[in-house]
């Protein structure tokens, strides 16, 4: 399998290399994995801390050589690419049989590409955030996590989390172009590992980011997300079915609103089910509203201050006993609203703020991006990923979480340059008037 090789095909130009050392380099599948050369091909990989890795295929292994910065190597004959694994070997362990993370595809398509550049991706969780795959390849299935980011101001976005001691090194992502998407495909990565994203700024710092789309979250004050993968079977197609067929404008209409974590301190998702359930049934409410459930920083508060945008507050369950929650009140005839909060984010280093190192969710200009009177950012409604982002948002919650609509929050301080601000404090729009047409 193996032939003697010059050592400069092996190994990688330094200039590249340096850049990897550093997870600032845009394109590490162009040097990790499998590549062709003028007498064959190399394979590379990185495997911080391994004392040794092997190369297998068709189960007959070649030991690969170590060129440095913990990076393996072998040159091969084969002209042709072809499905491998690799066999890792780390002090005082036993050994560890791996897909490459590098000899993968992208996991987001051209359209997919497109459509979020033009802010018009209407399931934009299901390819950006950790999504759980399966591929069929030809020695046997791979299954991981697909874990993809927007970060256009980033200059390097790696993911870290326990399983690679949160070093960036190991799995660094790869850019998707303009677009200012990073992918990685990760094999062996499934439901409950944390991560976050290790985001490198053209000011030459590293900032752990947790998911924007990360559909569950840590306990606070933890801030990692989560890997999830629901199996929740939902059980109300009759109330969807009897929905579809009301007039909900002209129906009768009465609304419980309730504070989850207080509405009996101590309780959770599950525990509502019942409690809660029996509570509003009883008292003869068409609706329950939930005040936030998205998760966010200070659990003192109502939750009017998202982190999480896409993942229910761990503080009372996982997202399936959300579900199991919301299924409870529809087999009751009760529909379920939820308080949604698209005009403001809070200023936490480790979530939305300075994303990737500059103004990405929230407006650049501190006259439109900043809301003084509760400390936090505005959203930047005029930019097509932003608007897709919040969008797509409450199209999830209705979708995936079968809630039946959406009490939108501070509408007036998303509709007025001028809402609490005093003169100089804001700056008109392109008719000199006070509405925010972006919004």
């Amino acid at each position: 399998m193996s032939s003697d090789s010059a050592p400069d095909l092996l190994n990688i130009p330094e200039t590249d290399l340096n850049r990897l050392r550093h997870c600032n380099h845009h394109n590490p599948h162009g040097f990790y994995g499998w590549h062709a050369t003028k007498t064959g091909s190399v394979i590379r990989t990185r495997q911080i801390g391994a004392e040794k890795v092997e190369l297998l295929v068709d189960d007959q292994p070649a030991e690969m050589s170590p060129i440095g910065d913990d990076i393996f190597a072998i040159e091969l004959t084969a002209t042709e690419a072809f499905d491998y694994r690799l066999r890792v070997t780390w002090p005082g362990q036993e050994p560890q049989v791996t897909a490459d993370p590098y000899a993968f595809l992208p996991t987001l398509g051209d359209m997919d590409i497109y459509l979020i550049s033009e802010g018009r991706h209407e399931r934009l969780w299901d390819v950006l955030g950790a999504n759980i795959k399966t591929y069929e390849t030809m020695i046997g299935e791979v299954k991981g996590t697909a874990f993809a980011v927007w970060a256009p101001n980033a200059i390097g976005v790696a993911v870290v989390g326990n399983f690679n001691g949160w070093n960036a090194s190991q799995h660094a992502m790869r850019s998707m172009g303009g677009s200012g998407v990073w992918e990685l495909f990760i094999p062996n990565i499934g439901a409950g590992e944390v991560y976050k994203f290790a985001i490198q700024t053209k000011a030459g710092q590293r900032r752990d980011k947790a998911d924007p789309m990360a559909r569950s979250a840590e306990l606070p004050p933890s801030t990692g997300s989560i890997v999830v993968e629901s199996d929740y079977q939902w059980k109300d197609s009759q109330w969807l079915d009897k929905r579809d067929d009301t007039d909900t404008a002209t129906a009768p209409m009465s609304v419980y609103e309730v504070h989850l974590g207080s509405w009996r301190w101590g309780r959770t998702y599950k525990d509502l089910a019942t409690e809660l359930v029996d509570y509003v049934a009883d008292l003869g409410y068409t609706h329950v509203e939930f005040m936030p459930v998205a998760e966010h920083p200070f659990g003192g508060s109502w939750g009017y201050q998202v982190s999480g945008y896409y993942a229910p507050s761990s503080r009372w369950g996982t997202p399936d006993e959300l579900r199991e929650l919301v299924d409870a009140f529809h087999a009751r005839g009760i529909g379920v609203l939820v308080d949604w909060v698209p005009a403001h984010f809070p200023k936490d280093d480790w979530a939305l703020a300075r994303f990737d190192g500059e103004a990405l969710y929230e407006h650049p200009d501190w006259r439109r991006g900043e809301q003084k009177d509760w400390g936090t950012y505005v959203f930047d409604f005029g930019r097509n990923e932003v608007r897709n982002f919040l969008v797509s948002n409450a199209l999830y919650w209705l979708e995936e979480f079968h809630i039946d609509g959406l009490r939108v929050d501070a509408v007036a301080s998303m509709l007025y340059l001028d809402y609490s601000r005093e003169d100089g404090e804001w700056e008109p729009n392109i008719f000199g008037g006070r509405e925010n047409l972006e919004a």
